[in-house]
């Protein structure tokens, strides 16, 4: 059975952050693959200063480029601009897409989100879509989990590697170098096409 990774976010923009952390987890699961899935319109996230879908496709394109571990899926892109994506649905949607190739999802999520979890939609089905997978984030601590599924995830150490992706945007505003923050393809593409100059 194939294992694949199911890691989402804004990726707004992608960060090495994000490489190293998604490298690292496919290694301790085990994983054939794992699937970076930009998000277009999040319940639980403010949307304001996102860039248009295009922008952080094409930013994950040049930041997975060469891994043939990684992949990109832009279901929840596609799925609509204006309407909600939600976790429980593209899980449903994975497993219907890849029904006949004999694959078990793992879901790649932070241990900020494992504390709001029961504020998803349908959190308990997530556990019969997929495995739900929680790393440690910086200033998060795993003893101030007081929820249902708090026992019923697996938690793996990653690599506790503080870059935020807001930063990164602030830092271009302010004309501050972003070098080493993201690949070198990533800060190109940033630079030619003026991103983050505002929000």
């Amino acid at each position: 059975m194939k294992r694949y990774g199911v890691f989402g976010g804004a990726f707004n923009p992608v960060h090495t952050a994000h490489l190293i952390i998604a490298e690292d987890v496919r290694q301790q699961m085990h994983l054939d693959k794992v699937l970076f899935i930009p998000y277009s319109n999040p319940p639980h996230k403010n949307s304001e200063g996102l860039l248009k879908p295009e922008f952080r496709l094409r930013m994950l394109q040049l930041a997975i480029d060469g891994n043939p571990f990684f992949e990109i899926s832009d279901i929840e892109i596609h799925s609509s601009e204006n309407s909600r994506t939600y976790t429980v649905d593209t899980l449903m949607k994975l497993r219907e897409m890849h029904k006949s190739d004999g694959v078990k999802f793992y879901l790649i999520i932070g241990l900020d989100n494992l504390i709001e979890l029961h504020t998803w939609k349908d959190p308990g089905k997530l556990f019969m879509l997929s495995e739900v997978v929680v790393l440690n984030r910086p200033g998060y601590f795993i003893q101030s989990v007081e929820n249902e599924y708090s026992r019923r995830v697996v938690y793996i150490p990653a690599p506790n590697i503080d870059i935020s992706a807001s930063d990164i945007r602030n830092k271009i505003r302010e004309k501050k170098s972003i070098k080493y923050l993201v690949p070198d393809k990533v800060e190109k593409f940033i630079i030619e096409n003026n991103l983050y100059k505002t929000d």
